[in-house]
């Protein structure tokens, strides 16, 4: 029978695991065993830290628009349940630009919600 040389696709996966484990320490970058080990465990680590991030951020605009709002004299569900009554669909992220960074536009928007 005749014998399969894996030179060419060995290396390819040698170099793709050690660009992936370029920055590991000790032996989790040069031990084949323990480079996949850590491999695997930091993948896992990055989905997880991606959803971190978002749920992150989104507490982050919940504090800015609150900020914004107290200095209204409003309290942040009370500012949200007016949105829902005004039908007025901005979601989190831009409530908290405009607060940052339009102030005269999210007092409008503030108005808006006071008459509701």
């Amino acid at each position: 029978m005749v014998r399969v040389k894996r030179g060419n696709v060995a290396r390819k996966k040698k170099r793709k695991q050690l660009k992936r484990a370029k920055g590991f320490r000790g032996g989790l970058r040069t031990q084949l065993r323990r480079r996949k080990q850590a491999i695997v465990k930091a993948k896992r680590h990055a989905t997880r830290g991606r959803r971190q991030k978002k749920s992150a951020m989104r507490r982050l605009w919940i504090v800015r628009i609150n900020a914004a709002v107290r200095q209204a004299g409003l309290s942040y569900s009370r500012f949200m349940a007016g949105l829902k009554k005004k039908k007025i669909e901005l979601d989190r992220r831009s409530l908290a630009d405009l607060a940052a960074n339009h102030p005269a536009d999210f007092k409008q928007l503030l108005e808006v919600v006071k008459t509701a």
